[in-house]
């Protein structure tokens, strides 16, 4: 059997919520990231894994601080420490889409000693393992910057350069996954988008323009025995009713809320080397942070601050990052006490916001009048609007009427 972790999207730096701890410097959700990471790592160490397969993203920008990649490093060297290699794959994340610029993880090729790979372009690793050979072909996240210097490009629009690339890729996917040798196992690695699979959070607004999207059957070939894929935040398999496993390991922590409900983690995987379908994953699951969002609908003729106060009691908001909503009825004013309901999530790490929801307020349609119309037209629209009956319309357009010939004999 061979062993190994898959996991992608670590995004060290990525700080929307929490603060700064005053003791050490460090912010609070940096430390949250570190720790997911160490349990992998921890993990990884004691079930002498044969290598450690990093699917991109390492944080949550290309140029990274000193404080991120020392803490990046440490966590890395743990596993060299333990004769663990390290594969890692590009991300989008990872890349300064720059020309001339390296990537935020090219430093680990660079190192001088064994045990650290980085895919940089694609290419297949030859990988010898304690438990045996194995054949890892590397995708990093197709980059459009050094395409759009060729000139036949230069009239293309966007769509024909991500189409193009999404075909530039399946073929050089197709064309490596010949090359393998089809008596050793073989996964596909790679920093992609699959047009099947779930996005959460704050990753919805972002993809399908600009990026460039695959088919499952251009990932799913024959040759792989399990495809390893980061850049989608939830965990996901996407070929769960065949051979092989298409597999998000998904992000080891909480981004925003949008991914509150989603448990983080990574996947642990098995190569059987006699057997023809011969992989096994399990989704592990990490112990991480908490999102809570508190959502009260508020009642009518009760105290408001009560109802969420009595709302929060059935929650254990310790250590969370919480969010607290509020709906107010209809004609009714807002009258929570925040000072209260701030004393009352003091056990939470961090109160993201108090926010109050009102329902819209339905305007009414103003009716359209025009200046050449007579006083009874006039009249007969204004009253349409006011939704009356038709009896009293016409008794109040004849009333109006008569009023007005008493104006024009007093003026006569």
């Amino acid at each position: 059997m061979i062993k190994f972790f898959h996991t992608a999207d670590i995004h060290l730096g990525v700080e929307n919520y929490g603060k700064i701890n005053s003791i050490t410097g460090v912010h609070s959700r940096l430390q949250d990231f570190k720790n997911s990471f160490q349990q992998c790592i921890d993990l990884a160490i004691k079930e002498k894994i044969d290598f450690f397969l990093f699917c991109g993203d390492a944080y949550k920008t290309a140029f990274p601080t000193p404080t991120h990649q020392k803490i990046l490093m440490n966590l890395f060297f743990q596993l060299k420490q333990a004769n663990i290699p390290i594969v890692s794959i590009i991300g989008n994340h990872d890349h300064p889409l720059s020309f001339g610029k390296v990537n935020s993880l090219d430093i680990l090729s660079e190192i001088p000693t064994d045990g650290f790979y980085v895919f940089s372009k694609p290419d297949i690793l030859n990988l010898e393992t304690k438990n045996g050979p194995i054949q890892i072909i590397g995708i990093p996240w197709p980059t459009r910057n050094n395409i759009i210097t060729d000139k036949k490009f230069h009239l293309k629009d966007n769509i024909q350069i991500t189409n193009f690339l999404s075909q530039a890729v399946s073929n050089i996917i197709k064309n490596l996954a010949s090359k393998l040798d089809p008596r050793i196992p073989s996964i596909l690695a790679g920093h992609l988008t699959v047009g099947t699979g779930i996005f959460s959070g704050s990753e919805k607004c972002a993809i399908f323009g600009n990026d460039p999207v695959f088919f499952n059957s251009q990932l799913s070939i024959n040759n792989f025995d399990y495809v390893a894929l980061g850049h989608l935040h939830r965990h996901q398999n996407l070929n769960s009713n065949s051979y092989p496993p298409v597999v998000y390991s998904g992000s080891i922590e909480r981004i925003d809320f949008g991914e509150r409900k989603e448990a983080k983690g990574f996947c642990k995987v098995e190569i059987d080397v006699k057997k023809k379908t011969r992989c096994l994953f399990e989704f592990v699951k990490l112990n991480i942070r908490p999102m809570i969002q508190v959502e009260v609908f508020l009642e009518k003729n009760k105290n408001q601050t009560e109802q969420i106060l009595e709302e929060m009691k059935k929650i254990d908001i310790k250590d969370s990052i919480l969010k607290i909503i509020y709906h107010i009825p209809e004609d009714t004013k807002d009258k929570v006490d925040l000072q209260q309901i701030q004393r009352a999530c003091l056990p939470a790490m961090h109160l993201v916001s108090v926010n109050p929801i009102r329902k819209p307020e339905i305007k009414e349609r103003r009716t359209t009048l025009k200046i050449d119309m007579n006083i009874d037209s006039l009249l007969e629209k204004y009253l349409d609007g006011k939704n009356i009956s038709e009896a009293k319309k016409k008794k109040l357009i004849e009333k109006t009427s008569l009023i007005l010939k008493d104006l024009d004999s007093e003026d006569t």
